[in-house]
């Protein structure tokens, strides 16, 4: 059975090396069958906002990495990436009761002519949603961090690979206004020397 990991986030530039070492497709000009925005607090990018499925959000550009490995391997790699566990050996055990901080790996079926295609859920946990706390969050967690698991970084990639949200524009705007500068690039020099 092919098995592909759908990316949308952090994935598409960084898959990871057990991801990449499966991979021998890269299928792009694919969209998410679900809408997604910057609404969660990630704790390996001190609080930065990542994208995650949400109901008020929209479809985002994506790309599936067709993997040479089984479901469940494909499964166990995915859920190792996003513990920031790879190359650990841990195993995905799905929760029927998943919480708040459960990393959960959902299947499509069937999607974009793939088999099965994965990709992770986590709850959103940044309330209100708004483009000034969005830039609050990410010039926070650049703050003295140089190794690119930051907010401003994480926004700039997300650009640069062609996703956006709802949110996306004034959320660049607001890192812009609030670091006073006029580039992603110049607001991360900025939030850096903070």
């Amino acid at each position: 059975m092919t098995a592909g990991i759908l990316a949308y986030g952090s994935l598409i530039p960084d898959p990871g090396r057990e991801i990449e070492e499966a991979a021998v497709d890269v299928k792009d000009g694919v969209v998410t069958p679900f809408n997604v925005e910057f609404a969660r607090k990630s704790v390996g990018r001190r609080g930065a906002p990542t994208l995650v499925p949400v109901e008020d959000g929209q479809p985002v550009n994506a790309k599936i990495f067709i993997l040479n490995v089984g479901v469940a391997e494909a499964a166990n790699r995915l859920y190792r990436r996003e513990k920031n566990a790879v190359g650990g050996g841990e195993s995905y055990v799905h929760s029927d009761d998943p919480g708040r901080n459960t990393i959960v790996v959902a299947r499509l079926i069937d999607f974009e002519g793939i088999e099965e295609v994965l990709y992770t859920r986590l709850a959103a946990t940044i309330e209100p949603l708004t483009a000034r706390d969005l830039a609050s969050l990410a010039i926070a967690s650049a703050t003295g961090r140089h190794d690119g698991r930051d907010g401003v970084t994480y926004l700039k990639d997300a650009i640069e690979n062609g996703i956006s949200t709802r949110l996306t524009p004034d959320y660049r705007s607001e890192v812009l206004r609030q670091t006073g500068t006029n580039s992603l690039e110049a607001a991360l020099a900025v939030a850096r020397g903070k």
